[in-house]
């Protein structure tokens, strides 16, 4: 069982700081007054914002401003690079044929970064 994640949810990437959550796979169903976030809602930019600076060498953008920089790591503005849907989610508990974004959840970037969910943007409604 896991608590339900809704529009407006904080992210957070390993490599960044936190970004927000936009739902655009679901808007009927809702929790809290907001519409429940589902597995699909992995799209860079539009429904994960950036997440602060950015300090993983993967990225071209760190490695170059590092380099610049004579090594010294030099995080720059993130630009979410998610690759493919959220991991985890409750099975059981399907939205428009997608399972239900639970807190657990996690997201990868492809510059190495796991986006994990800090806040679900509401605590009463729970999937399972």
């Amino acid at each position: 069982m896991g608590v339900v994640v809704v529009a407006g949810a904080q992210v957070q990437c390993s490599f960044g700081q936190v970004g927000n959550l936009n739902v655009t796979s679901n808007l009927k169903r809702l929790a809290g007054g907001k519409p429940i976030a589902t597995i699909k809602d992995t799209q860079p930019m539009v429904n994960i914002t950036p997440c602060g600076m950015c300090s993983s060498l993967a990225n071209p953008q760190v490695a170059s401003a590092t380099a610049a920089a004579l090594g010294v790591l030099t995080p720059q503005p993130c630009i979410p690079n998610t690759t493919g849907m959220w991991i985890g989610g409750q099975m059981k508990v399907l939205i428009d044929g997608a399972p239900a974004l639970t807190m657990d959840a996690k997201c990868m970037c492809s510059w190495g970064g796991a986006i994990s969910i800090v806040n679900p943007g509401q605590t009463k409604v729970m999937a399972g």
